[in-house]
Order: C-alpha cells, then sequence, then structure tokens
C-alpha cells in the first residue's frame, strides 16, 4: 500500500496496527499520524529494533492490509 494512501485512511489503519504493536501508546498514535519515518522511530524506541527491521516490520505490516 502507498503511504500517501496510508496517511489517508491513517484513523481506520492505526487501530489495525495497534493490535500488532501494542506497545505504542495513544501519544505515539497520534504523533506518528500516517507517517512511515515516525512509525519505524517509534518502533526502534518501544521495542529496541534496529531500524532495518522496524522498516521491514512496518512494509510487511502495510502490505498485509
Amino acid at each position: 500500500m502507498n503511504w500517501n494512501i496510508v496517511e489517508g485512511k491513517w484513523n481506520e489503519l492505526k487501530g489495525m496496527l495497534r493490535e500488532r504493536w501494542g506497545k505504542l501508546t495513544d501519544s505515539d498514535w497520534e504523533s506518528i499520524a500516517g507517517k512511515k519515518d515516525r512509525l519505524v522511530g517509534r518502533l526502534q524506541q518501544r521495542y529496541g529494533y534496529d531500524k532495518e527491521r522496524a522498516e521491514r516490520e512496518v512494509d510487511q505490516e502495510i502490505n498485509s492490509i
């Protein structure tokens, strides 16, 4: 899925993504606001992922929706 579409459908998609990454807070989700780089950064902070792993997981999850 294209990230422009993700940004447009963020309110719908964040509910699905919350199930996957439960450690992210409500304020995390609000600040991410559909931006891939922000989501990757939060996953690095909350889960201790390196950048490549975070990007890979985000891409896999978004493409599975």
